[in-house]
């Protein structure tokens, strides 16, 4: 397996109100071809209500509206490119999201690590980074 491979399958983070949840990080996750995929009611699960995030009919991340995680957490999402990273920090500010780091080289963690950081209504720290050269023009 190469060493950027995945390992994880997917997640659930606990949200206090899933509609906001639903629509910060259906605009924050687009620009790295992540979408909502399914909605599960809580009178589906007995429980409480999830929403998917994902590629095709795979979920990668759960929101469950538990309430507010404490403490909040940090995912990093792998974006294809340098521009998805940018274009994810963009949506994510505009969806209501607040900066925790601009896009660009985080050579402390590696030489490619091209990231952006933000703040998720609820405080979750979620970030896209990318491994790849800026694509010439």
């Amino acid at each position: 397996m190469s060493e950027l491979g995945l390992t994880i399958d997917h997640l659930t983070l606990s949200v206090s109100d899933i509609g906001r949840a639903k629509s910060f990080y259906t605009a924050a996750l687009a620009p790295i071809d992540l979408h909502p995929i399914a909605d599960v009611t809580a009178e589906m699960t007995g429980s409480v209500a999830y929403s998917g995030f994902g590629r095709s009919r795979k979920g990668t991340l759960w929101l469950a509206e538990k309430g507010q995680q404490t403490p909040p957490t940090h995912i990093a999402f792998r974006a294809p490119t340098r521009e998805a990273v940018r274009q994810f920090h963009r949506a994510a500010l505009a969806a209501g999201g607040a900066d925790n780091g601009v896009p660009g080289i985080r050579e402390e963690y590696h030489p490619e690590y091209y990231g952006a950081f933000v703040l998720d209504p609820e405080g979750h720290n979620i970030e896209a980074v990318c491994f790849e050269l800026e694509a010439e023009s």
